[in-house]
């Protein structure tokens, strides 16, 4: 997957999270809470096609890393059923 995809959720010196696309300068979001951060981000993983989400803990440590898949717009079909 491209790098310019993926998307750090990190958390300012203000206390508001952040959701930045790691090639960009400027924040995509800034939201209340590390949750709210990380559901943004993951649904803009999904629209541009997939990528990485890594999360970091208030003391700025990587606390996870999540492969996001973009939808298979062809599944396969079930033909046992």
């Amino acid at each position: 997957m491209s790098k310019g995809k993926d998307r750090t959720v990190y958390r300012r010196d203000d206390g508001a999270w952040v959701n930045k696309r790691n090639d960009a300068d400027r924040a995509s979001s800034v939201h209340h809470t590390q949750r709210e951060a990380e559901q943004a981000a993951k649904g803009m993983l999904r629209n541009q096609g997939g990528g990485e989400l890594t999360t970091k803990g208030v003391d700025g440590k990587i606390r996870s890393k999540d492969t996001i898949a973009h939808p298979d717009p062809n599944p396969p079909k079930d033909r046992e059923h």
